[in-house]
């Protein structure tokens, strides 16, 4: 969570890290609009968690517009304070994701993904380093570290860190199953 000016400028540093930028550019706004995106709700994390003065609830009421605005322009239902550093959304596109949700460091979002709350009321809790590709969907469930979970997976139950899943329901792919999907052999 951002907590500091620091903290923001860790954030917005690594967001654009994981989008192979160095830094922030003005044309971003209109080339990006997805990097944009990411920094008008990291921007709105900072002013709605650090700074509760009027000035400071008034600055946030206008990033919380634009950045509103814009998820609705590119089809973003995001909520702030959910995601970690190094955030990759990688397409524009729908993308829900429930304000319970817990999102780790250095994840990658594809268009179509949704982040619910499964049937036992339990919010998706999604560790560091996790692929989530399109049009997947993650309902209640914690997901370990370093997880692939792959286009189109219905994910209804807990992934072990490391793990690659596919599937309706998902299930988990060992090493054996993804080279055979992918056409190679190993020695």
């Amino acid at each position: 969570m951002i907590d500091s000016r620091a903290s923001l400028r860790r954030y917005l540093a690594e967001d654009l890290a994981a989008h192979g930028l160095t830094r922030w550019r003005t044309r971003y706004r209109l080339t990006r609009r997805n990097v944009y995106f990411q920094r008008l709700l990291r921007k709105s994390e900072y002013w709605a968690n650090v700074r509760t003065d009027p000035v400071g609830r008034a600055v946030f009421v206008w990033y919380a517009v634009r950045t509103k605005l814009l998820g609705e322009r590119l089809g973003y239902t995001v909520p702030r304070n959910v995601f970690g550093p190094g955030l990759s959304i990688a397409h524009t596109g729908l993308l829900c994701v429930n304000s319970g949700a817990r999102v780790g460091a250095r994840c990658r979002i594809h268009q179509g993904v949704s982040l619910g709350n499964g049937a036992d009321g339990r919010y998706p809790v999604i560790g560091d380093d996790v692929f989530i590709g399109p049009n997947a969907v993650v309902l209640g469930v914690a997901i370990g570290d370093r997880v692939e979970v792959r286009a189109g997976a219905v994910v209804i139950r807990d992934v072990p860190e490391g793990a690659h899943v596919a599937g309706v329901p998902a299930k988990v792919i060992d090493k054996r199953d993804e080279q055979r999907i992918s056409g190679t052999q190993s020695t």
